[in-house]
């Protein structure tokens, strides 16, 4: 689709032949990412899946043949307990000063499909009215950074690294976890009294991006992460990071660590509200 306006500004969906000028846009916006880390991210995106009618990168602004604004789409199938829904993560909303007028465009044409579930894992404080107005309410207030290493272990639990080369055939969420995998996240499950509890981790990077950790991107209960943090700390200090970062909306008393509200705020609009602990397919993925 692509809309014109009569000053001669375009939006439409981002095309493979956009990728450079819209790399190039975003990390003028942010950045704290060259746009070589925005191309990496977004070509990795491009070689996943997605649902049927997903936008493949987002939505883009031109002024001529150059890039003037962008908000990436990252959507997936997810399996809610009540069948399969489809959610999408809004990311890096960014439009030069000169066209700002235009950026409610962008949201209007991401927001478009009522059955899709949006949501938001990165909005600037300053954002937060804006984000509201839109209709977005927080599901996420806030984080728990934790050492994991300190906490007791969990008799009897074996944890397992799960590499695109050995995936936990056969178990719940096998996909998932693999795809993951491939994605170069850190994902392990842990064996215990027969259940298999599987946990993807990326790599991070906290307090003004200065302080390496790994973020949780994806277990099925946080209650899992605190039952298991002893295990799971020592395994991930094997790959140089003690602290684990995870959504929390207040503090955990069983982990070590601090909770704070000064980051880790997020937002969601529709019918299937992510639940904490469950950041799979998000910008936090392609973009470590």
């Amino acid at each position: 689709m692509t809309v014109s306006t009569l000053s001669g500004v375009r939006w439409r969906q981002i095309g493979d032949d956009d990728l450079p000028a819209v790399a190039a846009l975003l990390s003028r916006g942010f950045r704290f990412r060259p746009a070589a880390r925005w191309l990496r991210g977004l070509q990795r995106q491009a070689a996943r899946p997605r649902p049927d009618d997903a936008p493949k990168y987002g939505y883009a602004l031109f002024d001529g043949g150059e890039a003037v604004g962008a908000i990436l789409m990252f959507s997936s199938t997810v399996d809610t307990g009540r069948g399969p829904a489809v959610r999408c993560n809004l990311s890096s909303w960014y439009v030069e000063p000169k066209y700002r007028h235009f950026g409610s465009l962008l949201i209007t044409s991401a927001l478009r499909n009522k059955d899709v579930t949006y949501f938001n894992v990165s909005p600037g404080r300053h954002t937060w009215a804006i984000v509201e107005a839109q209709g977005f309410t927080p599901y996420c207030l806030g984080e728990m950074v934790s050492l994991p290493i300190l906490s007791a272990r969990t008799p009897g639990a074996v944890v397992e690294p799960v590499s695109e080369a050995s995936p936990p055939d056969g178990e719940r969420d096998f996909d998932l976890v693999a795809a993951h995998a491939r994605l170069g996240c850190v994902c392990v499950t842990v064996r215990h009294g027969g259940q298999c509890y599987p946990f993807v981790f990326q790599r991070y990077r906290i307090f003004k991006r200065l302080l390496p950790c790994l973020r949780l991107i994806y277990c099925r209960d946080i209650a899992d992460y605190v039952r298991f943090a002893g295990d799971l700390g020592r395994h991930l200090l094997r790959h140089g990071r003690a602290l684990v970062v995870a959504d929390a909306n207040e503090p955990i008393a069983a982990l070590v660590g601090i909770h704070t509200r000064a980051y880790g705020r997020k937002y969601a609009r529709g019918p299937n509200v992510p639940r904490l602990g469950d950041l799979a397919y998000s910008e936090d993925v392609f973009f470590y």
